[in-house]
């Protein structure tokens, strides 16, 4: 059991999929009872869930999966930046599913959350928390 721990994919899986049932109750929350009435609420939902989720992953994903020191502020730099990606690509793609496909958005953002969760582990494996030999 420690060995599977140890195993980045593993720690990634683990505070990830923590992270996104925190940010989809997040969503699911202001999209239900805070923004239920407003037009095209789910995207002031999403984006409240984002700076939640954000937050929350780049102090679990720094000490618990990349396990880094030094670089706090690019380090967070780099990590908005793949978020900026990936909200983007979702900021996209959730008008396309819920106005053109017909999908419910609770189930739109789900499906989202696929694609964005491998362009996540990839940019900040290969990018936010990446360090040089020598660091």
């Amino acid at each position: 059991m420690v060995r599977f721990l140890r195993d980045q994919r593993v720690r990634f899986l683990a505070v990830g999929a923590t992270n996104t049932l925190v940010g989809y109750l997040i969503f699911s929350a202001f999209t239900l009872w805070v923004f239920a009435d407003v037009h095209l609420g789910y995207l002031l939902s999403l984006a409240l869930s984002y700076v939640v989720g954000i937050s929350l992953a780049f102090v679990l994903y720094r000490r618990f999966v990349f396990v880094v020191h030094g670089h706090l502020l690019r380090d967070f730099a780099r990590f908005v930046s793949v978020y900026l990606v990936a909200i983007g690509i979702n900021a996209v793609a959730l008008p396309l599913l819920v106005e053109v496909v017909r999908v419910p958005p609770l189930l739109a953002q789900l499906i989202i959350l696929v694609g964005t969760t491998l362009l996540s582990f990839f940019g900040h494996k290969k990018f936010s928390f990446r360090r040089s030999g020598t660091e």
